[in-house]
């Protein structure tokens, strides 16, 4: 019922105008069906048995006006019905991804796309169909069930008594079996969830899928995730149609006592032939009406299932919430500062421990250690892509907490290893985040990031679509889209996390090239894993443990002959040897 009433005040009522329209046509078709059952009785009695052709035309008329009426209400209601329907999608569907995109970057660590999306399909979906059903079937359905055993007491109140003390008798099991379709229908979408997840999954990775042979193994998982959805949907199918057969039984019962005692009573001349047939039309048109009804609730039960699951997703707050009196960020010059933080991942590991760290304005500064040490929590606990519990983060003295999001979303730019791109053309992929970008400005900035030239050279230049995450292109060519994308935003603190790790000898260096025009007059922040990209900025951390264990500028640090110096020589001894042992020498 709490289901019911939060679909009602979040979904339903908005479009109350519609659901009157709506109800008034299906109570327009419930009159329309009830009359015609009605009729039977002036058809039988003054056509078939008194024959009177007087009575021939009036009644055919009134037949095919009844039935006219009724096509056109139910017309109309279907339609209303389905635009409040498909309006509701549209509205939650909205209203979902608004949420999530409040959402930190934590909730997306731990919910897996495929489970995400399937609330906006499967979920919502099922939600609108309870809503269409229920409101049909209140509407439609029991008007019509009403109308007709009006029709029923109006001509045999006996007999009419009769039937329906038979039909309360289906309501007990029908209440159990929507139970248990609730339950089915929420394991149901828990696995539909996990497929999507899978499939994503291994499409994205379809080279490797197909380099390491699994194929087969792939295809077993997938195999095994559709039986189990498989099984669920037949418990559901079995949970479904229980209720036919209990309802055709109940409808034997009381057609054969109409049938039985009905007969009796015309033979003995209680009642007319005319009031018999018209009774039993009644009795058969409500039939149906009634078994939709007795279907309804396995029907609600589904939809609530997903109401339940979108709501549970709608109430979860962000880990990361905006102040209530945050202030805008005034114009940054771009001094960071971290002051004792202190970061633990929801797991418990902790990731900085009472770190200090100073970004001067303007200057560049980069960020070395072994992996896991904690570069990139840093880097994103500027963005505050994470809260911290201890110490704080500033930008030009402002704490990241007491500002609001936009404002410091506008002022910091991100180049990472890990390229995004959009399944758009190059130059909607350019533009992302600066809206209203002239082909101009698009056009500089990809020049500034040494992507021009072979931008011209694709199949429709800069309207060449680039596939999922880029796929179309090589990596030095992503890479530059992303260095063009935050030039054209040219925000005042810019961060690079290992933008050049991945590429090759002549693709870093046209990146390198790039980077550092996007690196001229603002702060950066770079995390580093080739030392000698690092050689020439202002200062350099040495992370280790999520502590700072060195700072000074390449020259110093090799002078000390610590961590740093020795992280340099055995790169610098790797790079020698894998120069020297890449192919053998020719014979």
């Amino acid at each position: 019922m709490a289901l019911m009433s939060r679909l009602w005040r979040e979904s339903i009522r908005h479009y109350y105008g519609w659901l009157v329209l709506a109800v008034f046509c299906m109570a327009l078709m419930a009159a329309a069906t009830a009359f015609s059952a009605w009729l039977m009785e002036p058809v039988v009695n003054e056509v078939f048995i008194a024959e009177n052709r007087a009575m021939l035309w009036p009644l055919g008329i009134a037949v095919f006006v009844t039935f006219l009426v009724k096509g056109a209400a139910n017309y109309g209601q279907s339609v209303l019905m389905s635009l409040v329907g498909f309006r509701i999608i549209a509205d939650n569907q909205n209203k979902l991804f608004a949420h999530l995109a409040r959402m930190d970057l934590g909730f997306f660590h731990n919910n897996s796309t495929g489970r995400l999306i399937s609330r906006f399909t499967v979920d919502i979906n099922q939600m609108r169909a309870a809503v269409s059903n229920a409101l049909t079937g209140f509407g439609k359905d029991l008007l019509s069930f009403v109308g007709l055993v009006a029709v029923m007491f109006a001509k045999d109140w006996q007999l009419a008594a009769i039937c329906i003390f038979i039909f309360p008798m289906a309501a007990l099991p029908v209440l159990k079996l929507g139970r248990r379709m609730r339950k089915v229908t929420a394991n149901t979408q828990e696995e539909m969830g996990l497929f999507t997840t899978l499939l994503e999954q291994t499409f994205q990775g379809i080279r490797v899928v197909k380099a390491y042979a699994m194929e087969g193994y792939e295809k077993s998982r997938i195999a095994e995730i559709v039986e189990r959805i498989f099984d669920l949907s037949i418990k559901s199918a079995k949970t479904r149609a229980l209720s036919s057969p209990i309802m055709e039984t109940l409808g034997g019962v009381a057609v054969c006592i109409v049938i039985v005692y009905g007969g009796y009573r015309v033979i003995e001349g209680a009642t007319t032939s005319g009031a018999f047939f018209s009774f039993i039309m009644a009795l058969l048109l409500a039939y149906e009406p009634m078994k939709r009804l007795a279907n309804l609730n396995a029907s609600l039960q589904e939809g609530l299932a997903g109401a339940q699951r979108l709501f549970q997703l709608l109430d979860t707050e962000p880990g990361i919430l905006e102040k209530p009196d945050a202030a805008e960020l005034p114009p940054v010059k771009g001094d960071i500062r971290l002051e004792d933080v202190g970061f633990s991942y929801p797991t418990g590991k902790h990731a900085l421990k009472g770190i200090s760290i100073e970004v001067p304005a303007g200057k560049r500064v980069a960020l070395i250690g072994s992996s896991g040490a904690g570069k990139s929590t840093i880097l994103n606990l500027i963005p505050r892509f994470y809260e911290i519990k201890e110490g704080r983060v500033t930008i030009d003295g402002n704490d990241v907490r007491d500002v609001t999001f936009a404002s410091l979303y506008a002022n910091v730019a991100l180049v990472s290893q890990e390229i995004t791109l959009f399944d758009d053309t190059v130059r909607a992929n350019i533009a992302y985040g600066r809206a209203g970008a002239s082909a101009d400005d698009i056009v500089e900035a990809a020049k500034n990031a040494a992507a021009h030239d072979f931008i011209e050279g694709l199949p429709e230049g800069y309207d060449t679509m680039v596939g999922e995450q880029g796929i179309k292109l090589s990596g030095g060519q992503r890479q530059r889209l992303a260095i063009a994308r935050a030039m054209l935003k040219n925000a005042p603190v810019l961060l690079l996390d290992e933008a050049t790790s991945a590429l090759d000898t002549e693709s870093e260096r046209q990146v390198q090239v790039a980077l550092d025009k996007l690196m001229a007059g603002r702060t950066t922040l770079v995390i580093a894993h080739r030392l000698s990209t690092v050689t020439g900025a202002d200062l350099i951390y040495v992370i280790d443990d999520g502590r700072v264990i060195e700072q000074g500028k390449h020259v110093e640090l090799m002078a000390q002959g610590g961590a740093y110096k020795r992280l340099y020589d055995l790169q610098f001894a790797e790079d020698a040897w894998a120069t020297d042992s890449v192919l053998p020498a020719e014979t």
